[in-house]
């Protein structure tokens, strides 16, 4: 039944890979309904898209024009797979099984299309903070809260960054920049009313650790200081909602 459920959940995943090209795009999701090679329009066989199999069978290549192939679909499609396995161990093939796993694939394509654009439709945004609300337990006074908090934060930190930063700095660029995107604050009232507060400000913490390393990268070599959170958001969403039970603990003993 586990390679039942991976195969089921890189399937889905491949139809999650495909959304993450054509919606930022506005391409239409039914014409065409087949997938197809964005450099020379080949309409791909359906035996060229099974998941994982056929993009490495493919060697990562059209096989009419042979440009590569973005190895985002083949990362989609395993993350999709790894992510219904481990909630199909932790719910079995329930509602909750469902509902969590349509949570985290929305955040999951968000999070890719987050890294790509730096930004998210907000359609998705809502889509996400809608589904959650069927989460087991979901708390929206939580869910307010959080998405209250960052967005005061955010408030606050673009404050300095443009008017103290960027005067101390002599830099006018600054005036111009954001602490967070604006799609991160619904992804924290996600993360308030599905974990609730402690859980919620661990995951947070756990994305803020997360994200240091490819920021000062981005910074540093790239020149660039933006970095998508919403995929580190959720990262840290799903390593705490996984393992809730232990982090708890955890907690609870350094809290004493």
């Amino acid at each position: 039944m586990d390679i039942l459920i991976f195969i089921l959940g890189a399937t889905l995943g491949s139809f999650l890979a495909m959304l993450s090209y054509r919606l930022p795009l506005s391409i239409s999701l039914v014409n065409p309904k087949r997938s197809f090679c964005p450099n020379c329009n080949y309409q791909i066989k359906w035996y060229e898209n099974i998941p994982i199999v056929s993009y490495l069978f493919l060697k990562a290549r059209c096989s009419s024009c042979g440009i590569k192939i973005s190895i985002i679909y083949l990362i989609v499609e395993l993350i999709s797979g790894v992510i219904a396995l481990v909630l199909y161990w932790k719910f079995s093939l329930s509602f909750d099984f469902w509902i969590t796993l349509g949570v985290f694939y929305l955040l999951l394509l968000l999070s890719f299309i987050d890294l790509k654009y730096k930004a998210v439709p907000d359609y998705l945004l809502i889509l996400v903070v809608t589904v959650s609300f069927f989460v087991y337990d979901f708390s929206l006074l939580f869910a307010l809260a959080f998405g209250g908090g960052f967005a005061l934060l955010e408030l606050f930190v673009t404050f300095y960054i443009q008017n103290i930063k960027a005067k101390i700095l002599k830099d006018d660029t600054l005036k111009e920049q954001r602490a967070m995107g604006e799609g991160d604050i619904p992804i924290a009232a996600v993360i308030g009313g599905v974990l609730g507060l402690k859980l919620g400000l661990f995951a947070i913490f756990t994305a803020a650790l997360l994200a240091i390393i490819p920021a000062l990268y981005s910074n540093i070599f790239k020149k660039d200081i933006e970095t998508p959170f919403i995929p580190y958001l959720s990262l840290g969403l799903f390593i705490t909602y996984i393992y809730q039970e232990n982090i708890t603990i955890f907690l609870t003993g350094v809290l004493k």
